[in-house]
């Protein structure tokens, strides 16, 4: 996988915690810099796990499916990307009546509610790691540059979530969804001949 597709699965992966940053932000007013970098940190960190451990669980099974891994890859990630699209276009009051419960915590969350939301934001990341296993990837490198990617969305959602409407993190699942099916296709083109 090349350095631009690492970036924007990097991005696409980010677009969950982007989401849930930025409905932090909202409702919890002020943070101090402490209080951004724990939350972030914990995005970012779980979300680089995440594919690792989707990773081994592909590297497990890859000799099994190896024929027809590219149609694997291609199929988790339009489901994944599918999904996040159907969720960004979702009506606003439906998401609202989902997340009130959340939100209502969010103002001053606990460890394990953060955490729980971070690993709730990356399960998607995992499901990504187990395409990857079928591809030439460095999966350490790609790791880190989800993980990163979402420590930094995260403290950008975070500060403008409080300023910003909530559409913005739609916007962004919205194109995440678009990166995910756009990778699987080339993935899946690549790998038919279809392109260079």
């Amino acid at each position: 996988m090349n350095p631009l597709a690492t970036a924007l699965l990097a991005f696409s992966m980010s677009a969950d915690a982007f989401a849930a940053a930025i409905a932090r932000g909202a409702s919890s007013g002020k943070l101090r810099t402490a209080q951004v970098a724990q939350i972030a940190l914990t995005f970012g960190i779980v979300e680089t796990l995440t594919p690792l451990i989707g990773y081994g669980a592909g590297i497990i099974a890859a000799p099994f499916i190896e024929a027809f891994d590219h149609w694997i890859a291609f199929g988790l990630l339009l489901v994944l990307g599918g999904k996040m699209i159907r969720e960004s276009l979702s009506p606003a009051d439906e998401a609202e009546a989902d997340g009130s419960a959340a939100d209502k915590q969010a103002a001053m969350p606990s460890k394990w509610l953060l955490l729980i939301t971070a690993v709730a934001t990356s399960i998607d990341s995992m499901i990504v790691g187990v395409s990857l296993a079928f591809l030439e990837v460095n999966i350490w490198l790609t790791a880190l540059a989800i993980g990163s990617s979402t420590t930094l969305m995260a403290v950008i959602g975070i500060k403008l979530g409080g300023v910003l409407d909530s559409v913005i993190g739609k916007r962004a699942e919205l194109f995440g969804g678009i990166v995910l099916i756009g990778i699987g296709t080339f993935i899946l083109l690549e790998h038919l001949g279809l392109m260079a």
